[in-house]
């Protein structure tokens, strides 16, 4: 398994009760593995004092007990298990397919970001369901799975004024990431489609439908499978 080392890790105290992991790697799915292999070195060997663990595209927030730990001292802890962690190899991770029903009300931005970036509708639709998605990390609700690494050719700004609503199941772009809502929620991403399937039930196994590390592939479906499934 390869070692991470100290190089390309950086450690800065984000509160009196948090100290923020991060990794300075060019390659976006590389520091993804660097964060996946110190939090899982993190799972299988807690540190005492340490209360939680929040894994993002490039940092490893750690949130600790401030009666047991100095920022210094957990951060020389947690050096010494950043230099040995490994980098997980992704080499076998979970596909997950995505359904989705692409533009009209369930992706009213996708004619807009067919305008800016030069393409037609159909070629947007296409480039976004070309290729798999790394999920990097869950986070701003639950089951709101953040992913990429979007085609160059794809990348979109958020919207200058977030919408006050934005369905649960719309599946939306910003910057290099893609992502869908699981919830009814303000937003600011730009809305390509809108997926029937549930991202997080609290009743389900795992409530989250995906998980760090998972493949997702979208699927364009039409309106009609899109309703034959909502009402399954």
């Amino acid at each position: 398994m390869e070692t991470i080392g100290l190089k390309n890790a950086r450690f800065r105290g984000a509160s009196d009760q948090s100290l923020l992991i991060y990794f300075d790697e060019p390659d976006t799915l590389l520091a993804h593995r660097r964060v996946a292999g110190l939090l899982r070195r993190l799972e299988e060997q807690p540190v005492r004092g340490v209360r939680n663990l929040h894994p993002a595209f490039r940092s490893l927030l750690v949130t600790f007990d401030a009666l047991q730990w100095t920022h210094l001292e957990l951060e020389s802890e947690l050096g010494a298990r950043v230099a040995h962690a490994g980098v997980e190899t992704l080499s076998e991770p979970r596909a997950v397919e995505i359904t989705v029903c692409y533009g009209g009300e369930f992706g009213p931005d996708l004619e807009e970001v067919a305008r800016l970036q030069g393409m037609t509708v159909e070629e947007v639709i296409a480039l976004h369901t070309s290729d798999s998605y790394v999920v990097f990390f869950l986070g701003f609700m639950p089951g709101f799975a953040y992913m990429g690494d979007l085609p160059e050719a794809l990348a979109t700004p958020r919207l200058a004024t977030p919408r006050k609503v934005v369905p649960a199941g719309s599946v939306g772009i910003a910057g290099r990431q893609t992502g869908i809502y699981p919830f009814a929620t303000p937003g600011g991403w730009r809305l390509l489609g809108q997926t029937p399937l549930k991202m997080f039930q609290k009743d389900r196994a795992g409530m989250c439908l995906l998980a760090l590390g998972d493949r997702v592939k979208f699927v364009p479906i039409s309106r009609e499978h899109f309703r034959e499934l909502e009402s399954a």
